[in-house]
């Protein structure tokens, strides 16, 4: 018996262990080649040849852009509420048809003046207030991944940042016109349309950080 549990312990322990990888984004893996020159045409012109007068502006699938992260976010929100009723009712009948004197009445129903009498109050208070503020400011350079047309740049671009086993990433995408860039080719983020910016970091630090895993099991099960 000791031997069956020594042994199940160990093919547990062997399962949980775990081999570390480098993966390659895809930004390594689609480069793209420069075309072959094709002077069939008997001009020395090609394509992808660059003009003399031509700015170094990003416009074509595969260049480079750079992306100045500026994203500040602020907002607030508070709500008061303050409501208050009050309602009274008294409904009797003195006089009725002379039976109100009569033993039989009186006796069984009561004071016929006096049938009803109530009072109802009726308050409530609430408030409430909400606030929450971001900043987020980082350079990247991204890669123009497809040229739409109307002319707009689609761009991803990645930058993974590794230092005593913590990893820092940043992640973007979105859309950028062409107007839009300096001439220095770089560009704000807040001219960047439907722009995606993730910025997340792994290892010990981060690890630190967040509860353990047990403190998430109870919070999610805790009724109170």
């Amino acid at each position: 018996m000791k031997h069956c549990i020594y042994m199940f312990l160990f093919l547990f322990m062997f399962g949980c262990v775990t081999q570390k990888t480098d993966v390659k984004t895809a930004g390594f893996d689609e480069q793209l080649h420069k075309p072959a020159a094709d002077y069939s045409s008997g001009s020395i012109w090609q394509a992808a040849s660059t003009g003399i007068t031509e700015d170094f502006k990003a416009r074509r699938q595969g260049d480079i852009i750079t992306i100045v992260i500026s994203e500040v976010a602020s907002a607030s929100k508070e709500a008061k509420t303050d409501t208050k009723r009050g309602s009274t009712v008294n409904a009797g009948i003195p006089n009725f048809m002379g039976l109100e004197t009569v033993g039989l009445l009186k006796n069984n129903i009561g004071d016929l003046s006096k049938l009803i009498n109530a009072s109802v109050d009726s308050e409530f208070q609430g408030s409430g207030s909400t606030s929450r503020k971001e900043n987020l400011y980082a350079t990247i350079s991204a890669r123009v991944v497809d040229v739409i047309p109307n002319g707009n740049l689609m761009i991803e671009g990645r930058r993974n940042v590794k230092v005593n086993n913590e990893e820092q990433e940043i992640v973007l995408e979105g859309i950028v016109r062409p107007r839009d860039i300096a001439a220095d080719n770089t560009v704000n983020s807040i001219y960047v349309a439907d722009a995606k910016i993730r910025y997340s970091g792994r290892g010990i630090i981060s690890d630190r950080q967040s509860p353990g895993w047990l403190m998430n099991i109870v919070d999610k099960l805790w009724p109170f």
